[in-house]
This record gives structure tokens, sequence and C-alpha cells, in this order.
């Protein structure tokens, strides 16, 4: 330290420079010795591990970073995918609903057409049965008509009619109804 008190007992400032301020050049190079052995001891127990680990930690966080982007790719695939597959199947929805209402159309088209086909069946059926029974009835009323046209002759001619009288009289009589 320095203090007045030294300064007065040195003779000189020359020779106190010269002792406390120029270092000793055993002790400089010792020490220099000691700092150089001191950092590569520093480089080689700490700096390198710890280089290690950092370029270690360095590499999973990168490896990590990658493989988030390759899922994220992925899932931007994967939706990509999935909005394809929705937009196909509700394309595929509406071509059912489309041939499931064109059926049902044919269906009730076919439905229409045979109760159609039913309904002028049983319309030519009750036109014949109608016909069948007006020409029945027709008979009938000839029949007894000619029972009738017998018995009228056999009272008003008081004789029996042979029955080529009888059919010639009937043929008059029903040509006369049908006027």
């Amino acid at each position: 330290m320095f203090n007045l008190v030294t300064l007065a007992d040195i003779s000189s400032i020359g020779d106190y420079i010269r002792e406390n301020l120029i270092p000793n050049w055993v002790s400089f190079v010792c020490q220099l010795g000691a700092l150089i052995v001191m950092i590569l001891v520093v480089f080689f127990v700490a700096y390198k591990p710890v280089r290690k680990m950092l370029k270690k930690r360095s590499d999973y966080i990168e490896d990590n970073i990658r493989q988030a982007e390759e899922a994220k790719a992925e899932t931007i695939k994967n939706a990509s995918q999935s909005e394809e597959a929705i937009i196909a199947s509700k394309k595929e929805a509406a071509n059912i609903i489309a041939q499931a209402k064109e059926t049902a159309e044919d269906n009730k088209r076919a439905m229409i057409e045979e109760t159609q086909l039913e309904i002028n069946k049983m319309k030519s059926l009750a036109e014949e049965d109608i016909a069948r029974s007006k020409e029945e009835a027709k008979e009938e009323i000839r029949q007894e008509m000619v029972s009738v046209a017998l018995a009228a002759s056999e009272e008003v001619l008081k004789r029996e009619v042979n029955e080529k009288d009888n059919a010639r009289i009937v043929e008059n009589f029903i040509k006369d109804m049908d006027k």
C-alpha cells in the first residue's frame, strides 16, 4: 500500500518505482503460465462438456421442431384427405338419395300403371258382365215374350199354333220391341 510515511523513508522515488511498480519477471511468467494452465483446464474440463451438452440440447430441440413440422404436415395432409372423404361421402349420399327418389318414382309409376291396368281390366270385366247380363236379360225377356205371345196367339186364334207359325210371330214381336 502506498502511504506517505513509506514514501518519506525511501530515499528516492526511482527506487520506489523499481521495487514496487515494475513487476518481477519471474513472478509474471509464473502467473502467466498458471493462467494458461487454468485456461486449458477450464477449456477441457468445463467448456468442452458444456459445449457437447449444448450441442446435444440444440440437436434435440431441432429434432423436436422437425418432428413437430412433420406432424403438422401430416395433420394437414390427413385433414385434407378427411375433407375429400367427407365431400366424396356427401356426393355419394346425394347420389344414393337421388337413386332412392328415382326408384321410388319408378315404383310409384309402376304401381299407378298396374292399378290403372287392374281398373281397366275390372272395367272391361264389368262391361262384359253388364253386356252378358243384358243379353241374358234380353234372352229371358225374349223367352218370356215368346211364352206370352204364344199364349196370346192361342187365345186369339183359339187354336194351337205350330212351331213355324210360333217362330214367325215371335220374330215379328221381337222386331217390333227392338224398334
